[in-house]
């Protein structure tokens, strides 16, 4: 079938976007799924760091490749051996595909999936195979599911299926900004009731993080950003302090705030600067938690007596050590509730045709999450 897509032709773009034009808009060639797969008519689609980060070269990626990886919508197709699924059924789609069967799956931990990397890594789909195609040339697929687009073919281990009461535009944002956020804070660090928190970089994923904070019952929720726009939202959402990391005092105030730092820091700039940062306001016997990704020259350096003589963590975390079977609806269901504020952290909609300007407001920290809406 035929396709409008979103395609990213070459990286190392630079802003503004909206003139360098790095997504053209392209009709594409979408094959029916193959065994194992689905056909999605995508609802909603948000725009992450993650793919900003692919278009600008720091997270590099085999061209040409159809972008975008957090999107809700609807099954409109069902591949061979595909039971559990219904034609009209809701879902939300993951960016790592688990296969179910390899170590880290076996031990409960999908997120690291060892084949669905791999295939990630390549721009295929879990099977390896490719499904777009433009004018008899192959199409990469990013991290399986390639949602700028109105129609994606995706493994049926890339969707979780969820209630169609749910509109797809707030259910985008659990696929990614919700998984990778919450998940941080509850499953990576397993915060606890009267813990003190501190989040830096709030974009989406960060912004879920302190949401996530505030779910868990922290007692000190520290928002940290360059951006007063972004420290007057977390405010809003439940920090109980704010800080503007450009100032030189920062990580002393933190300290003197937290009285010797706080239980646990999440770093989610994708800046190692960020990562020092969080590393330095967290306390004796505490944890730093990354789950920002910057480009995969960036190194951290750090005194190594610390992690003995303070009994320090350093913790990575992706997709917020997730199973998303089970942790994608539990976050609905507590967003339902009014206990993650998700709908929050929207900050506009676009149509696809405007998508490179809503990387550039994305680039200058103008915005938190925008929904592609198709």
């Amino acid at each position: 079938m035929k396709i409008r897509a979103a395609v990213l032709n070459a990286i190392g773009a630079k802003a503004p976007y909206a003139t360098s034009k790095p997504l053209a808009i392209e009709e594409l060639e979408l094959a029916a799924p193959g065994p194992g797969e689905v056909l999605v008519r995508i609802g909603a689609a948000g725009l992450c760091h993650s793919d900003l980060s692919v278009i600008n070269g720091d997270r590099p990626r085999p061209m040409p490749m159809a972008l975008g990886h957090e999107a809700a919508g609807v099954v409109e197709q069902l591949g061979d051996g595909v039971t559990d699924l219904e034609r009209g059924d809701h879902v939300v789609l993951v960016f790592v595909p688990s296969c179910g069967h390899c170590g880290p799956c076996a031990e409960g931990r999908p997120a690291l999936c060892e084949p669905g990397a791999a295939a990630n890594g390549a721009g295929t789909l879990l099977s390896g195979g490719r499904r777009l195609t433009r004018n008899g040339e192959t199409i990469n697929h990013h991290l399986g599911c390639s949602v700028f687009a109105d129609y994606a073919t995706v493994s049926r281990r890339s969707v979780v299926k969820i209630d169609r009461e749910l509109p797809l535009h707030e259910a985008a944002l659990f696929g990614c900004a919700v998984l990778t956020g919450v998940g941080a804070v509850v499953n990576t660090a397993q915060v606890r009731a009267g813990a003190s928190v501190a989040v830096i970089g709030l974009g989406g994923v960060g912004l879920a993080s302190l949401l996530g904070a505030r779910a868990a019952g922290a007692r000190h929720i520290v928002a940290i950003d360059l951006s007063d726009a972004k420290l007057d939202l977390a405010k809003s959402l439940g920090a109980t302090h704010t800080f503007n990391a450009g100032n030189a005092d920062t990580q002393e105030q933190v300290r003197e705030l937290t009285k010797g730092g706080v239980e646990y820091a999440f770093e989610l700039a994708g800046s190692v600067r960020a990562l020092e940062l969080a590393y330095k306001i967290t306390r004796r016997g505490g944890t730093t938690v990354t789950a920002g990704l910057p480009p995969p020259t960036a190194t951290f350096a750090l005194p190594a007596v610390n992690l003995v003589a303070e009994e320090r963590t350093l913790k990575g975390s992706y997709i917020g050590t997730c199973v998303p079977s089970r942790d994608i609806p539990r976050y609905i269901e507590l967003y339902r509730q009014g206990r993650l504020p998700v709908d929050r952290l929207m900050s506009g909609r676009l149509k696809l045709d405007d998508i490179n300007l809503g990387f550039d407001r994305l680039h200058e920290g103008k915005a938190v999450r925008q929904v592609v809406v198709f």
